[in-house]
């Protein structure tokens, strides 16, 4: 399975013009402290790939702390047949350390 890095300007891109959908996959306690605005929140204590929205069309994204949650989330969601292939490499840290926007818990 290929799992693709994206940067945090990727994905600040791709949800600036709705070509991504982005997947959270934290757990509930670390998303109250800090989230990316309009992330989906699945975490993957308990992720199941059937609970991923529609992504109508958009490129669904993965997010966790550091990025390695982020691609096992991705290698769980193609093992089930999934096309997502994509993660935030470095995840949340990466995306704060880029100056990119996020709210605080």
């Amino acid at each position: 399975m290929t799992v693709h890095d994206l940067s945090p300007a990727d994905v600040a891109a791709g949800l600036a013009d709705d070509t991504m959908l982005l997947i959270d996959v934290r757990e509930p306690h670390e998303v109250a402290m800090a989230r990316i605005p309009d992330a989906v929140n699945l975490p993957l204590s308990s992720f199941d790939p059937r609970d991923i929205p529609d992504p109508q069309g958009r490129r669904v994204v993965f997010l966790c702390a550091g990025g390695i949650r982020s691609v096992q989330a991705s290698e769980i969601a193609q093992s089930h047949g999934k096309p997502y292939d994509a993660h935030l490499a470095g995840g949340l840290k990466a995306w704060a350390m880029a100056g990119q926007p996020f709210e605080r818990g």
